[in-house]
């Protein structure tokens, strides 16, 4: 299960996997060769002015020649947040316009690296990287943390708080930055603030009713979609009981039992049992039956990276199921 699109233990296992593992000067001495590349001027985020005081020096395009300077050294001063991400990659476009609003907001107290790795192949490489987006926070010349997938805007700036606040001190560019009113102290959106608290609480019912009234003045804002989708699968495996799974076994003709084991197998980290349990109750089925069992695995995929390999392979499953 992610959450959404990235779970806690995803996550730790990718920083685990960096943690120490990954020699950042490897780029080097291809960085300091005869054909140098300039530094890439800063990038200012989107809707934001070329130059802006707001945005100059918050994102930065990197590459593989410019890697050793502007991720490796700077992040000798200030936190250097890497986005690996490609033009084709549709949840790429969800999640780099959040960091780049986010880092234009830190005042300096963090750099966001953008890395094309159709471009930059070997960079990617470096980090072992296995989808995109993946996301790695790198400190005093090595990789902190890490994660993968398009997370919720309020989990980002829980992720951001947690290192500022662990790096504070072995990093000179954090303390600079929040002294001279930067850092990412900045006033949480409350309508997503009500709806994390309402979800951490348990309120599953107050945080859709949250999420869904910010879908209705932003119908497309994407940090509320995919928090809402994992709000709806939390209550509902919530709700599975502890026999769902002998249930459904017992009876597949049962539906609603077929349905609640599958969210309750993805919630146990058994992603590539519930999703077969669907598709096999795809094959059984017809009519607004068939209909009610796709959407509900077709709501699991939305849960988990899209390039997941066992989402795709469910995904022509499906197709060979329904077709």
């Amino acid at each position: 299960m992610t959450h959404p699109r990235g779970s806690a233990s995803k996550t730790a296992a990718l920083s685990a996997a960096l943690s120490g593992a990954v020699d950042l000067s490897a780029l080097k001495a291809r960085a300091e060769a005869p054909q140098k590349q300039p530094p890439a001027p800063p990038r200012p985020a989107d809707g934001a002015a070329p130059g802006g005081p707001a945005t100059a020096g918050a994102v930065i395009e990197v590459t593989e020649a410019t890697f050793q300077a502007e991720v490796v050294e700077r992040s000798l001063q200030q936190l250097v947040v890497v986005d690996l991400w490609a033009e084709w990659c549709g949840p790429c476009k969800q999640l780099s316009p959040v960091l780049e609003r986010l880092a234009a907001e830190s005042g300096g107290a963090w750099v966001l690296a953008k890395v094309d790795v159709d471009a930059n192949p070997r960079i990617a490489q470096l980090f072992g990287a296995q989808s995109i987006p993946t996301v790695i926070a790198i400190g005093g010349g090595q990789p902190v943390d890490a994660f993968s997938g398009a997370l919720p805007e309020p989990e980002i700036r829980k992720w951001l708080g947690s290192l500022l606040d662990a790096l504070r001190d072995r990093l000179p560019g954090i303390k600079a930055a929040e002294e001279n009113g930067g850092g990412v102290e900045q006033p949480e959106d409350p309508r997503f603030t009500e709806a994390e608290e309402a979800f951490e609480r348990g309120d599953f019912a107050a945080a859709q009713a949250a999420y869904e009234r910010i879908l209705d003045v932003e119908p497309a804002n994407e940090e509320a979609k995919t928090a809402l989708a994992q709000v709806k699968f939390t209550a509902r495996a919530e709700a599975a009981g502890p026999d769902a799974i002998a249930k459904a076994d017992a009876d597949p003709a049962d539906l609603d039992a077929q349905l609640a084991a599958a969210d309750l197998e993805v919630a146990g980290q058994q992603p590539e049992a519930g999703f077969a349990r669907l598709v096999a109750a795809v094959r059984r089925t017809a009519g607004d039956d068939r209909n009610k069992v796709r959407e509900h695995l077709v709501a699991l995929f939305d849960l988990f990276d899209p390039t997941d390999e066992r989402v795709m392979k469910a995904r022509r499953d499906l197709a060979s199921a329904l077709y």
